[in-house]
């Protein structure tokens, strides 16, 4: 367990170049590429946690009323906080922050029946059990949001560049706002439209990194507030 880490950035503040304005470093900047790739990641973790956790309820929770539900259930919270390990070491290699997580399971009993109390009465595991539930769907809107400005404000800015493609292979004079499957409908074509397009795609570019950085103070606020070590567990 990472019980040394602290909540501190593990990112030294970096000197910053006054001729290029902040706003204007963010999309090309390590942070915020970081983060970007914190919040794909964070998708498939995330089903993997959840999938866990929806288990772990089912199984152990429905046998419990036998006495394999108790051993099923802790083992179960066992692992989920194998897998708040994992989230922490991601959350400290790509946001920078250092979590500490929970103090080992200290049994008060010899045997595996005071194992599975120990882990059973840990406000920790349920803790780590609740962000796996959690963090799914915040996963999936942070993914959405992040994924489709990020890629619409890089395509929208570069359109000068490729909308020769329409003309070339598509047999259409640009990007179609709106229109038919024959053909029939409005285009992005004029220099005018085509400049604007490239516009509102760099507005994009300007505006994602913050989004991006926001989505992930989420994710670092859950990871602190049930991933890290508590004075209350036992």
């Amino acid at each position: 367990m990472d019980t040394t880490d602290s909540t501190h950035s593990t990112y030294a503040p970096q000197p910053r170049d006054s001729r290029v304005p902040v706003g204007l470093r963010a999309p090309f900047s390590g942070r915020t590429w970081r983060e970007f790739l914190f919040l794909l990641l964070g998708l498939p973790l995330s089903v993997v946690m959840f999938g866990y956790a929806v288990a772990v309820i089912s199984l152990g929770a429905g046998l419990l009323v036998t006495f394999l539900g108790f051993p099923l259930l802790a083992g179960g919270l066992a692992g989920c906080r194998a897998l708040g390990g994992v989230e922490r070491g991601l959350a400290r290699t790509l946001l920078g922050v250092r979590i500490a997580g929970p103090a080992p399971v200290r049994a008060t009993r010899p045997g595996a029946t005071g194992w599975m109390a120990a882990v059973l009465r840990s406000g920790a595991s349920w803790r780590h059990l609740l962000h796996s539930l959690l963090r799914f769907p915040w996963a999936v809107f942070a993914f959405v949001v992040s994924v489709t400005l990020w890629t619409t404000g890089w395509a929208m800015l570069a359109y000068p560049l490729w909308r020769w493609t329409f003309t070339d292979y598509l047999s259409r004079p640009g990007l179609q706002v709106w229109g038919d499957d024959h053909g029939n409908g409005r285009y992005l074509d004029t220099p005018w439209e085509v400049g604007a397009t490239s516009a509102v795609g760099l507005v994009l570019v300007l505006v994602t990194p913050w989004v991006i950085h926001g989505l992930t103070q989420v994710d670092r606020m859950m990871a602190r507030g049930l991933l890290s070590a508590s004075r209350h567990d036992g």
